[in-house]
This record gives structure tokens, C-alpha cells and sequence, in this order.
């Protein structure tokens, strides 16, 4: 008997405010709050790397392109030479192709062959005055043999002494002058990764902002990708908000927020940066069981902030559109 009473007393309860607000329907917020965070931006070495000096301390404003860090490796400055000289012998190496034959090699090849045609000449001209005598049987038939070998061996000598001077006035294939500029071209390019290596142990600052965290010392030696300074940009703070299915209807990205500070009368403006497409329950950080209960969506807030005055870890409260009644 005491709970019937109990649930007659809330309904009658619910009934009344009803009438007395004229709702038809949920109560829906005109606030939601949320903690502000700033975009941060870690930076670190590409490679395995021993830093040398640290630039920064933590609250020092930094500019886009200040340098922060300087790293050192040991093998790079020998890796570094030796990818600049493959680099510079194979680049003359395809030059040298292209170019073909200087004029002194086709001189003395040209020089060989009249040589060698000379001595063709000589030999073909003994033959012939051979040939009738052992014809007659003056010559034995072994000098007769010799002086026809002499004549052969002599024939085949200019005609590899031609086609040598054949090679050198035509130059490289296209298929090797194309290879050797393959090859310069990716020797160049591995010397220019090289450096690009060593310009990447000069840590610079990629946004301006305040450094928020120094993470190495001097003489640390740090992994690939791990932090060694981490960058805020307190100009880009943001909030995450959560709202339920009725207010939901009524956000859109890029829909302009007012948003206050607690005590602050000040109204900071935002605009939606991105809204969850999944709903999730309230984080447990969050007000009654009744409110951890029931599903919301993620919206995130970002703000333009010239004036320094949304500093990370604040609460800040966001004023929501009116749904319609």
C-alpha cells in the first residue's frame, strides 16, 4: 500500500509540472558542458637517434620552423659521402655513355683497321702468286697452306678492326645509355635521401604554439617516432560535448556555438568540428545514474581563441540550439 501511494505522488508530481510548464515532452538541456583540450602536436626523429642539444623549455613560445632539437647519428655523415660519391660516378658514368667515342679513340681505331686492311692486302696478294706455282708444282702444298692461312687470319683482322671503328662512330645502345641514366638517377636519388635523413634530425617546430611537454635530455637516445617535444597550440582549444537524440536534430558541422566560462561573463564563440555517428552512454564521470543511463552523442567543439583565456582542463559551457515544442 505504501508504494501505490509512492508511484500516485510522482505521477501526480510529473502531471503537475506538466501543466504548470506546459511540456509535451522530455526535458531538453540549454546547456551542455563539457573540458576544454588544445590541439598538441608531438615531435620526434624519423630514425633511431642520440640527441645532441634540447633548444626549448617547457612555456617557451615557438614559431613554425624554430628549431628544437638537434639529434645526431654516427654512421651518418660516412652513409651521407658515400651515396654523394655513388651518386657522382654513376651520373658521369651515363654521361660518358651519351657523349660516345672521343675523336683520338675513332682516330686510332680508324688508324688500326688501315693497318689491318693493309696487311689483308699483302697477304691476299701472296696467296695469288702462290696459287699458279703450286699449281705447276714449284710451291710445295704446305707453303701453299701457310701463306692461304696468313691471308685468312689477316682478312679476319680487318674485318673485327672495321667493325670495332663500326661500334665507337655508333656509340652506346639506347637500351644502356637509358640504364646508366636509370642508374644516376636513383644513385641521386639515394644521396638525396641521405640528406634529407640528416635534415630530419634537426627537429623544427611544424605549428606555432607553446611547448607543453620536453620529454629527452641531452645525450637520450630516442626510438623512431617517439616524442621528444610535444607542441600545444592554445589558440586551438576544443571541447567535447554530449547531447542527447532530441537536441541532435538541431546540430550541424559547421553550425556557430556560443560557449561560457563558469564565473566568466565573457562569450567565446565555436563551431562544430565533427558529431559521433554512434550513439554511447554518458562517460562515468558524468552526473546522476539516471543521466549515466541513457544514450548521448559526441559533439566536438572548437574555438578561435585570441585572448589565451581557454586554457586546457576548464570547464566550459555550451549553449545549445532550442528544439522545437
Amino acid at each position: 500500500m505504501v508504494r501505490a501511494t509512492r508511484v500516485v505522488v510522482l505521477a501526480s508530481g510529473v502531471i503537475a509540472g506538466c501543466l504548470v510548464a506546459g511540456c509535451s515532452g522530455p526535458a531538453v538541456p540549454d546547456m551542455a558542458v563539457g573540458t576544454l583540450e588544445v590541439v598538441e602536436v608531438d615531435v620526434g626523429p624519423l630514425q633511431p637517434a642520440r640527441a645532441l642539444q634540447v633548444l626549448v623549455q617547457e612555456g617557451d613560445v615557438v614559431r613554425a620552423g624554430d628549431t628544437l632539437v638537434l639529434f645526431t647519428t654516427p654512421t651518418l655523415a660516412s652513409a651521407t659521402a658515400q651515396a654523394d660519391a655513388r651518386a657522382v660516378a654513376a651520373r658521369e658514368a651515363s654521361r660518358e655513355l651519351a657523349r660516345g667515342a672521343r675523336p683520338g679513340e675513332i682516330n686510332r681505331a680508324a688508324a688500326e683497321l688501315r693497318v689491318t686492311e693493309a696487311d689483308a692486302e699483302r697477304t691476299a696478294a701472296d696467296l695469288a702468286r702462290l696459287e699458279p706455282l703450286a699449281a705447276a708444282g714449284d710451291v710445295s702444298r704446305a707453303s701453299l697452306d701457310a701463306v692461304r692461312g696468313a691471308a685468312r687470319a689477316a682478312a679476319g683482322r680487318r674485318d673485327a678492326a672495321r667493325e670495332a671503328l663500326r661500334l665507337l662512330e655508333a656509340g652506346a645502345r639506347s637500351e644502356r645509355r637509358l640504364a646508366a641514366a636509370a642508374e644516376a638517377r636513383g644513385a641521386a636519388a639515394a644521396a638525396e635521401g641521405w640528406r634529407a635523413t640528416a635534415s630530419d634530425l634537426v627537429l623544427l617546430s611544424p605549428v606555432n604554439g607553446v611547448i607543453s611537454s620536453r620529454n629527452v635530455e641531452p645525450g637520450e637516445v630516442l626510438a623512431a617516432g617517439q616524442s621528444a617535444v610535444t607542441v600545444s597550440q592554445p589558440s586551438r582549444p576544443w571541447a567535447r560535448i554530449y547531447v542527447s537524440q532530441f537536441v541532435l536534430p538541431t546540430l550541424h558541422p559547421g553550425d556557430s556555438l556560443s560557449a561560457q566560462l563558469d564565473g566568466d561573463s565573457t562569450v567565446f564563440r565555436g563551431r562544430i568540428a565533427a558529431i559521433a555517428s554512434r550513439a554511447e552512454f554518458t562517460p562515468r564521470v558524468a552526473l546522476t545514474d539516471k543521466e549515466r543511463a541513457d544514450l548521448l552523442f559526441g559533439v566536438k567543439v572548437e574555438f578561435a581563441d585570441t585572448t589565451q583565456r581557454l586554457r586546457a582542463g576548464m570547464p566550459i559551457s555550451v549553449r545549445l540550439p532550442r528544439t522545437a515544442k
